[in-house]
């Protein structure tokens, strides 16, 4: 049976909003984040942009929901519909906003940041300092995945969430790596 995405969509919000303590008392604020995307070959203002179309279509679309409370720390769930069937695919939330290139949108957003660039040090480059949303498609070309961090976003924040070619790597000398920059949709988290 195919779930249709916007019914996906809702679910994962309503989820967010139960796993977060989104009914938290008024003196913890959460902050909310929802944003959806159609990706496009690069052009001035493009907020969705595919650097690939043979991994990441155009009209392929993405959505990423978030919630963030000092008391909760920070969830957030990527949704794609579109992509190419039965492949896993990397997905992480970067510093920079998207360009014409992968490149632009920066390294992995790290709550704690390495001092070596690039990260590959697993002490820095792992789920728990990244927002990190790796996922699989189904045989629609849907997939969806979910990451929940201790931390919150203070002055610096992540910008993007960039869809990479592979899985993410764990591995000393390889952490966080997950491929090519495929696609990358803004984000203001």
């Amino acid at each position: 049976m195919r779930i249709a995405p916007t019914l996906l969509s809702a679910a994962l919000v309503a989820g967010l909003a139960s796993l977060s303590g989104a009914t938290a008392d008024a003196a913890t604020p959460v902050h909310f984040t929802s944003v959806h995307g159609t990706f496009t070959g690069y052009s001035r203002g493009a907020h969705a942009v595919t650097y690939r179309t043979d991994l990441v279509p155009g009209g392929a679309q993405a959505h990423v929901f978030g919630t963030s409370a000092h008391t909760t720390g920070t969830t957030t769930a990527l949704v794609v519909t579109g992509l190419l069937p039965n492949h896993q695919y990397g997905a992480h939330a970067h510093a920079n906003a998207c360009g014409p290139s992968g490149d632009d949108a920066g390294p992995h957003f790290q709550h704690t940041p390495d001092p070596v660039k690039p990260s590959v040090d697993p002490t820095y480059a792992n789920p728990r300092n990244e927002i990190w949303l790796d996922f699989t498609t189904d045989h629609f070309g849907t997939g969806h995945a979910k990451s929940t961090v201790d931390w919150t976003f203070g002055s610096r924040r992540a910008h993007s969430v960039v869809i990479h070619e592979t899985h993410t790597h764990t591995d000393a000398g390889h952490a966080g790596t997950a491929g090519a920059r495929l696609a990358c949709l803004d984000v203001a988290f």
